[in-house]
């Protein structure tokens, strides 16, 4: 969906553009944080497992085939297993 016009995309990018590379990094990086707190906060479950599959999935599944998702899923949970030392 797009409901900015582009007069108004121009403006917001040139504002954005005045603003330091610092700054403008920061604010990337606060966006990000902001976005994984809100995916981790709709995951009903607080196991680390389904937490760190709900981020991978909602920030990357469209950068992956099906296959090669389930792949990297079967990966992350080996992984998260791993790190927490449980046999979930």
């Amino acid at each position: 969906m797009k409901d900015t016009s582009p007069r108004m995309e121009r403006k917001f990018r040139a504002m954005v553009m005045k603003r330091s590379g610092e700054e403008r990094l920061k604010m990337g990086c606060s966006m990000h944080a902001t976005a994984r707190a809100l995916v981790k906060a709709s995951v009903s479950e607080k196991d680390p497992i389904a937490v760190n599959r709900a981020l991978f999935l909602r920030f990357y599944s469209d950068d992956f085939e099906p296959k090669e998702r389930k792949r990297i899923l079967q990966v992350l949970r080996k992984a998260a297993k791993k790190r927490i030392g449980s046999n979930v």
